[in-house]
């Protein structure tokens, strides 16, 4: 395909929508499919068919909407109304009274001004549920793959890293590394091969940001990394995406298929002498593989566990070859800044954490879904304004950023920049962009407690700290919990902690403790309560330590 070939496909897709009298749009990610989302979009064909209107109709599956807690979500275009909470009978509804008769039914449209959309700025999300995830032409439509077409006709691949790294993006997997400094890196490595790989190993409980981008937008990602492919000479990528995402598979599928049959993967890419395929990968589940060296053992087909680093995939990645390694919202964000600029990029957010930033809104909270802010927006806002605050009842008590390896924000920080600087401020991290919020109900203990279960079920055992630390601080959770604990057993929590944090091998370990430090720092009342109620019948000198669950 030519570039020219390629705009002439998004101008026959654009005059084709604009024939369509009305189009309706049907969120069919996988949270809205759970409530039904399929036999809504059903119902609604159905019922243009008996009005004789789907020849002038037409009936669109797209990604996540965002207001995941009252879908499934319809939109009428062209006039842009959103409903939620449509089943099958809403759905039909919404053809004999919508669009026969020209009358919204008002109890279920959500205002455009609604401050969860309001208050978003989309970048990464900005065709999600607007556009078939099916379909390459509607993102040809929209923009698609001009990014891929502009680098390789008017961009040297040194021209590429420099515009990324004057972007300012940092990496969106969790730790904000410099996005164009890891590609320039990779750029200057020497080797016979450089592999390109996405990293949508999302693993965080609460978080759907990956699964929500892949699902709704899967040739942004393949965009992406074509163009990262062309800045550091490679002509392989691999997409490394969790099982239990089975849709998101699915679209990926899908999606590779149509680009290499219109040719924007594969040979000669645009006619030029870049070659690029991407092949999928699937995981197994295990949460560790979302940490790169055990990310690429798992590609190899061996069994996912971490390495000490130097050296790093940059240098030594698959098969021994420089490697970039960027998680799917990196790549997402790819072909805006080549399309609008670094500049423009750089505008948004704070000087050292530019652009936008994708969370999965969760929890103690009205309003959950998917959002997408720029760096920097005070806590509040993501809270109050968007999430619309915690049940009727109930006060806010802590949000949670990073997931397992993030840390709990108490009330008195809630003015807190969300960016990467003042979230370590206050031990806690951006992580991949899962946000879980807690009530008052929420027993901050119990919080600790879930979150170091889950890495003690998720750590792959090949470091003591991890492997036998973890299992003790779950352990001294549960005395606490249960109220059999003692300060020594609290001073040893802490301990522990400590240890664990500072001398695991990878990242799992590392940042285990997080949650429970965080926890202790702001709620330590909490703890110390239930010791002051249970020394009465435990003496203070014991030295009961937990009982390891395994070893």
């Amino acid at each position: 395909m030519t570039v020219e070939e390629l705009r002439a496909v998004a101008q026959r897709e654009q005059l084709r929508k604009q024939n369509c009298k009305s189009r309706i749009l049907t969120c069919q990610a996988a949270g809205c499919i759970s409530c039904g989302s399929k036999e809504t979009k059903d119902a609604i064909a159905r019922g243009l068919k008996e009005q004789g209107l789907d020849k002038s109709t037409e009936v669109i599956g797209t990604g996540c909407m965002g207001l995941c807690g009252d879908g499934p979500l319809v939109i009428v275009e062209p006039e842009g109304t959103l409903y939620k909470q449509v089943d099958p009978l809403l759905g039909s509804r919404i053809v004999q009274e919508h669009l026969l008769n020209g009358n919204a039914i008002t109890s279920h449209v959500i205002p455009p001004d609604d401050p969860f959309f309001a208050s978003q700025q989309k970048i990464v999300l900005e065709h999600c549920g607007r556009i078939s995830a099916e379909r390459i032409e509607e993102y040809i439509a929209v923009g698609g793959y001009e990014a891929l077409a502009r680098v390789l006709t008017e961009y040297q691949p040194q021209q590429v890293v420099s515009e990324i790294t004057k972007s300012g993006l940092r990496g969106r997997g969790g730790a904000g590394y410099p996005t164009g400094l890891k590609w320039g890196i990779v750029q200057k490595a020497v080797g016979d091969q450089k592999f390109v790989v996405c990293n949508a190993d999302e693993g965080d409980p609460g978080a759907f940001m990956d699964r929500s981008v892949l699902e709704g937008d899967p040739h942004k990602i393949l965009e992406g990394m074509a163009i990262a492919a062309y800045a550091v000479g490679s002509s392989q990528g691999y997409i490394y995406v969790r099982a239990e995402y089975p849709l998101a598979i699915e679209r990926l599928r899908m999606a590779i298929k149509q680009a290499e049959r219109f040719g924007l993967l594969g040979n000669r890419i645009f006619e030029s002498k870049f070659n690029f395929r991407v092949d999928l990968r699937i995981g197994a589940g295990a949460f560790v593989c979302g940490e790169e060296t055990a990310l690429l053992k798992s590609i190899q087909g061996q069994r996912g566990t971490p390495r000490p680093r130097p050296p790093f995939p940059s240098e030594s990645g698959l098969w021994g070859m420089p490697t970039l390694i960027n998680n799917v919202e990196t790549f997402a964000n790819v072909p805006p800044i080549i399309l609008r600029g670094s500049s423009w990029f750089a505008s948004i957010g704070t000087p050292k954490s530019t652009g936008t930033k994708v969370f999965a809104l969760a929890g103690k909270i009205k309003n959950t879904g998917l959002i997408e802010v720029p760096m920097g927006i005070p806590l509040r806002d993501i809270i109050f304004r968007i999430g619309g605050g915690t049940p009727e009842g109930t006060t806010f008590k802590a949000a949670q950023t990073g997931g397992p390896s993030g840390g709990c924000i108490p009330e008195e920080h809630l003015d807190l920049p969300v960016d990467y600087e003042s979230l370590a401020t206050v031990n806690s991290i951006m992580g991949s962009g899962g946000l879980i919020v807690m009530d008052s109900e929420s027993r901050m203990v119990d919080v600790a407690k879930f979150f170091m279960e889950f890495s003690v079920d998720e750590s792959c055992g090949k470091c003591i700290p991890c492997r036998v630390g973890t299992t003790h601080i779950h352990g001294l959770l549960e005395k606490i919990s249960c109220g059999k604990a003692t300060q020594e057993d609290l001073a040893l929590l802490e301990e522990l902690c400590v240890m664990v944090k500072e001398t695991s091998l990878c990242g799992l370990g590392q940042s285990a403790p997080n949650p429970v430090l965080s926890t202790l720092r702001f709620f330590r009342e909490e703890y110390t309560s239930v010791l002051k109620e249970t020394e009465r019948f435990i003496p203070s000198t014991s030295n009961e330590a937990a009982t390891p669950h395994a070893s």
